[in-house]
């Protein structure tokens, strides 16, 4: 498993790390019991003492210090209540996840970017005959981090970061980085820019900010797999960080809660330079719509990439959990819905706050979301 270990002494001196299992989300089970209802057994109720197995998501490395944090913190209360079960993340990446969901090897994914319409019409498959959804509950900004001997911060234009990143700015002290940063002392020295090598969700919406903020500079669209060749690459957000971290002149795009020491740049937005942090993340959120043409509770903002409220950080990913809509296994279903209802719970969402910087769920979002976990069909 790739999960980082996250130093929360109380839950670790508990030993709650689960194990390796997979569950499937559609099978039969021979622990069910009753036919269940909507709001079945213990995810309605909060008791977690009933709550059995494996339960394993997989997806998403920008949530890896968020999942970590809530399957430790998760499984010390519903164990603490006497329940058995282990609840493991595997930050495989969006794309992989998804795959892993929806080829009934995960009942849960983690994912940068909502399921899509094939993707929901062959949920159906494993979801029970239901289609799956997406729940919003990850909100970060991502970071452009780079490593540049004696600098620290950057101001970059979305325009500036299109040409590093379309190859077409190749030295550091090219004009359109010295004229956004009069004070900084740069280098004639070779850009690398470093881009994910896996399909990426946080690739997606870093190519989207750009594709809607950067004019004719960036002409290959929103993507998950990386267009262009040239520069270097790393596997998931901790190699895409550490082959930034391993030279000098390189620079990336990151959950920005795994920036650690690097540099990171301010981006332009309207006439302002704004750092990224969890409140510009969830000022943007808020001036977002709703994607149109969803089925109710699947729940996706349409980020507003080109806002100018002051105080915004446009590059931003709300990250999601996708599941199934019905359940035919009671324990699975019955533990989706408890550690979901937990992830977009006041203590969930703090749990990621601090330990992973993440911005919380707005009350409207943390609402929304947990109607849609209530009415997901158990047995």
């Amino acid at each position: 498993m790739n999960v980082r270990q996250n130093k929360l002494a109380s839950l670790a001196a508990l030993g709650l790390v689960g194990g390796l299992a997979l569950t499937a989300c559609g099978g039969g089970s021979d622990t069910a019991s009753g036919t269940g209802s909507d709001n079945g057994g213990a995810a309605a109720s909060g008791d977690y003492a009933s709550l059995t197995g494996n339960l394993t998501g997989a997806g998403a490395s920008s949530q890896q210090n968020a999942q970590t944090a809530w399957t430790e913190s998760f499984m010390g209360i519903a164990q603490g209540q006497g329940s058995s079960l282990n609840v493991t993340y595997d930050s495989v990446g969006s794309g992989t996840g998804r795959e892993q969901f929806l080829s009934n090897q995960a009942a849960f994914a983690g994912t940068d970017a909502a399921l899509t319409e094939e993707e929901l019409a062959s949920s159906k498959e494993v979801c029970n005959g239901e289609q799956a959804f997406d729940l919003p509950v990850y909100i970060s900004p991502i970071a452009v981090v780079f490593k540049l001997d004696g600098v620290d911060s950057l101001n970059l234009s979305p325009e500036t970061i299109a040409g590093i990143f379309s190859g077409k700015i190749t030295k550091w002290n090219d004009e359109a980085i010295t004229k956004e940063n009069p004070d900084a002392t740069l280098p004639d020295l070779d850009i690398v820019p470093v881009h994910r090598s896996d399909k990426s969700g946080t690739t997606e919406n870093f190519t989207e900010y750009l594709s809607e903020t950067a004019g004719d500079v960036w002409t290959d669209g929103p993507v998950e797999e990386w267009p262009t060749s040239g520069g270097q690459s790393g596997e998931g957000t901790s190699g895409l960080i550490s082959t930034v971290q391993g030279g000098n002149g390189t620079i990336g795009y990151a959950d920005a809660s795994q920036a650690g020491e690097l540099g990171t740049a301010a981006i332009k937005v309207g006439e302002e330079y704004v750092p990224y942090s969890a409140d510009a993340a969830a000022k943007a959120v808020d001036a977002s719509p709703r994607e149109e043409g969803r089925e109710d509770h699947d729940i996706v903002v349409k980020l507003d990439r080109t806002t100018t409220e002051s105080g915004a950080y446009p590059l931003v990913l709300v990250s999601y959990l996708a599941v199934c809509g019905s359940y035919a296994d009671q324990a699975t279903g019955d533990a989706v819905k408890a550690y979901a209802s937990y992830i977009v719970s006041a203590d969930g969402q703090k749990a990621a706050a601090d330990n992973a910087g993440a911005a919380p769920l707005s009350d409207q979002l943390s609402t929304e979301a947990q109607a849609a976990i209530d009415a997901i069909a158990v047995g």
